[in-house]
């Protein structure tokens, strides 16, 4: 399959980040079923794909990661989502975790958008 769908399924472990393909690659039933817990949980709920890419935007933003945030940007992008979109969640975020961390993660996106 190869393709990247709202559950954040990746069947090929070379489109996944070192550590990550290689965990899928020597642990592959644990990935497996990890990619399907994430299509499960997107097939939950009525939420459109376009607000569920955001929502788990906003999620990495408030976790900290820098690499799920690029992924999710490069991700989003790819599903139709405009910079200024990705670029707002992070001003979305300034009341909830605060300025600093928000620019952060605004200086993230902006790795991908810019």
């Amino acid at each position: 399959m190869g393709r990247l769908t709202m559950a954040d399924e990746i069947d090929d472990p070379e489109e996944l980040p070192s550590a990550a393909g290689e965990f899928a690659e020597e642990h592959r039933e644990v990935w497996e079923a990890y990619a399907d817990l994430g299509e499960a949980c997107s097939d939950a709920g009525p939420v459109a794909d376009g607000t569920k890419r955001l929502v788990k935007l906003a999620l990495a933003i408030g976790a900290g990661s820098e690499g799920a945030v690029h992924s999710h940007v490069r991700r989003g992008l790819d599903e139709g989502l405009s910079p200024e979109e990705l670029k707002h969640v992070a001003v979305l975020s300034i009341p909830t975790i605060g300025f600093p961390r928000a620019i952060a993660a605004l200086s993230w996106i902006e790795d991908e958008t810019d």
